[in-house]
């Protein structure tokens, strides 16, 4: 697989909806919180791995604007596993000449998990290697919103034009993602067939792999096996 791997494309910027947590906790008998924290150890792990591949970009969604309508007990656990993994992301990504970045809205999270954001953008914004992209309290409806809100102030401080004149390019740079290439591929784990709300504006031609491993399962072989699918999808961006 790995050979194969390298004689094909590995692409620029990978996209992961990390589902299954809770279903993986409950087949072992377990509470969901247990899913949670195995689910950040394969992060932690996903990240290294994309890597040392030479994938230039990973995105992964973390935290939904939906995920506020669970239990408070389960959001509550899903606070402290940000505040433990901030932590343990910084060292990972420093060992791996990774930078990171925050999607979403984080303004309805604690300080002290703010604070934790602007610190791991902080120290890893000079690294020259993966830029790893955390999606938390995100959701693609509301990343647009928001840049429609911007977009507008813009016009009334005299920054931007109305009209025909606005490209779909002028209004990328309004979202949370400006600056960074659209994803290559999008990787759903647990069988799920839908977005979800994920980069709704990015993944208009992503090809997208559904995989039934539920996301505390997913390793490197699983990565590879998306990438190895991914070379073998003829891309035509609408075209013959």
């Amino acid at each position: 697989m790995a050979e194969e791997i390298k004689a094909g494309a590995v692409p620029a910027h990978v996209a992961i909806i990390m589902d299954g947590n809770g279903r993986w906790a409950k087949k072992k008998g377990m509470p969901r919180t247990f899913g949670h924290k195995q689910g950040c150890k394969v992060v932690e792990q996903t990240v290294e791995d994309a890597a040392r591949l030479g994938i230039r970009y990973l995105t992964v969604y973390a935290f939904s604007t939906e995920n506020w309508k669970r239990s408070e007990e389960e959001v509550g656990a899903l606070m402290q596993l940000f505040r433990y993994y901030m932590v343990r992301l910084l060292q990972v990504a420093v060992k791996n000449n990774v930078r990171v970045r925050m999607i979403g809205d984080r303004r309805r999270f604690p300080a002290d998990i703010i604070a934790g954001i602007d610190r791991l953008e902080q120290e890893t914004k000079d690294a020259t290697g993966m830029t790893f992209v955390i999606a938390v309290n995100y959701g693609g409806r509301d990343e647009i919103r928001r840049a429609a809100i911007r977009y507008g102030e813009d016009i009334r401080a005299g920054k931007a034009q109305a009209g025909e004149s606005l490209t779909e390019q002028d209004f990328s740079a309004y979202l949370d993602t400006a600056g960074m290439p659209d994803p290559d591929l999008l990787i759903r784990t647990s069988g799920e067939l839908r977005l979800s709300n994920f980069l709704l504006w990015q993944c208009a031609y992503s090809e997208i792999v559904i995989t039934d491993v539920l996301w505390p399962d997913f390793n490197k072989e699983e990565l590879l096996k998306a990438i190895d699918i991914y070379n073998h999808r003829n891309r035509r961006y609408g075209g013959v």
